[in-house]
């Protein structure tokens, strides 16, 4: 006789039905749903125009009818140029050029000053609302060891404002202040670092987007340039300061990642900052120095990093750097002053849901209010028996008192009546008469 096949302990269908695997781990099982998902994503070709590929151009004319705003701090020494190379980055004359004064007392700064700029630029009917923010007096001082904390408190209190305008209960209008990158001016020293430099920069790097630049690079070789940059990056590396890359996306074409890689190649940036214009050997007008072996042009990527400091803080990654500071620097700063404030995270919010366990959740909840109330309902009715109790216990009280008043009374009665009934009977008067007061007789 031949075996039935569905009967057979060989075939699948007599196999147990595969119990799913579920993680304890709720970071574990939000992956494996998004990577189930991923997978149930069915993608399709439409066969006609629908018009959603339309909406990076409704993003674009929102965006160019609201503007962009854009926050920039320049930090280093007196004297290595960073008004030059502002003036330079945005091509207008955002700081006026300095007078020339003598040696004073009144001029020498007591502390590390904080000055902000804002100007209204537009390029091609874009327009860009620039704010830069100077620190006059920085490592200017014989005693450079507090420097950085005014620099530092200026970027909380950015964050504090704005942390502010979102608790508000109008939030339509709220104005970003916050520092969106820092370009740090490093000392053309050829050797390495300062312990100035490492204090700030390792101050810094958690709560803005930290750009190092070479100063006044046009004072060293390109051999010197070169060493110098490894210096600086082994410096920055082993005290683990965190200095801004350019993001990586999946969609980046080959162009894209080696225009990003070429950038980010260049770091740190030896730049040279000029606002007047020359005239190169070839009889060009460009803008730059000259100097007796020759003329160094700003925009000329062989001769310094300009363009490329230029590309990446404007042309390409502004965008990130706002990003970044948004996402991360300032969600960071904003989660330990919420948890300093006692303010903390529900962890249920993140973990999923299952349903039986929601609806057995809820039943105790319900069952442990309905506890609750019968519980209170009870000491109400006890405070309320207690007392009609004493009112009772009162009331018999009082009536055991008029009882007694009227026993004795009527007990007072009784005597009389057979003090009186005695009376009758020994023949004696029921009352005495009483000789009146006062009279005599003579």
């Amino acid at each position: 006789m031949e075996s039935d096949p569905e009967m057979s302990p060989e075939s699948p269908k007599s196999a147990p039905p595969p119990v799913p695997i579920v993680s304890t781990n709720p970071k574990a099982a939000a992956q494996a749903a998004a990577a189930a998902d991923a997978k149930n994503i069915v993608r399709r070709k439409l066969t006609g125009y629908v018009g959603f590929a339309n909406l990076p151009n409704q993003w674009h004319r929102k965006s160019v009818r609201k503007g962009f705003n854009f926050n920039v701090m320049v930090v280093g020494e007196s004297g290595l140029g960073k008004s030059t190379l502002v003036n330079t980055l945005f091509n207008t004359s955002l700081y006026p050029p300095k007078e020339q004064k003598g040696p004073s007392l009144d001029i020498i700064p007591k502390t590390v000053a904080i000055q902000s700029i804002s100007t209204e630029l537009e390029e091609n009917g874009v327009r860009l609302r620039l704010t830069v923010v100077d620190t006059p007096g920085f490592g200017d001082f014989v005693n450079n060891d507090e420097s950085w904390r005014p620099i530092v408190d200026n970027i909380e209190q950015r964050f504090d404002a704005y942390l502010e305008a979102e608790n508000k209960v109008n939030r339509m209008n709220i104005i970003d202040n916050r520092i969106h990158a820092c370009v740090y001016f490093i000392q053309p020293t050829g050797h390495s670092l300062k312990p100035l430099d490492i204090e700030v920069m390792r101050r810094l790097h958690t709560k803005v987007n930290l750009i190092p630049v070479i100063a006044k690079s046009d004072t060293l070789t390109d051999e010197e340039i070169a060493s110098f940059k490894l210096r600086i990056l082994a410096d920055i590396n082993h005290h683990k300061i965190h200095i801004f890359e350019g993001p990586s996306y999946d969609l980046d074409d080959d162009e894209t990642i080696a225009e990003n890689n070429e950038i980010m190649s260049k770091v740190p940036f030896a730049v040279v900052g000029a606002n007047t214009e020359v005239q190169s050997a070839e009889g060009r007008k460009v803008r730059g120095r000259r100097y007796p072996w020759g003329v160094i042009e700003v925009d000329n990527e062989e001769h310094c990093d300009f363009v490329k400091l230029r590309q990446m803080l404007i042309r390409t990654h502004m965008e990130e750097l706002k990003e970044h500071t948004s996402n991360v620097l300032y969600e960071n700063y904003r989660s330990e002053k919420l948890a300093a404030m006692g303010v903390e995270q529900d962890p249920s919010v993140f973990k999923e849901v299952n349903p039986a366990v929601k609806q057995e959740e809820e039943r105790t909840l319900h069952e442990q209010k309905l506890a609750k109330m019968e519980a209170e309902m009870k000491m109400v009715f006890q405070q309320k028996v207690a007392e009609k109790e004493s009112k009772l216990k009162l009331s018999e009280q009082e009536l055991y008192d008029r009882h007694r008043e009227m026993k004795e009374q009527l007990e007072r009665q009784r005597l009389e009546l057979e003090e009186k009934k005695q009376r009758i009977e020994t023949g004696r008067p029921l009352e005495e008469k009483k000789g009146r007061k006062g009279f005599s007789l003579r």
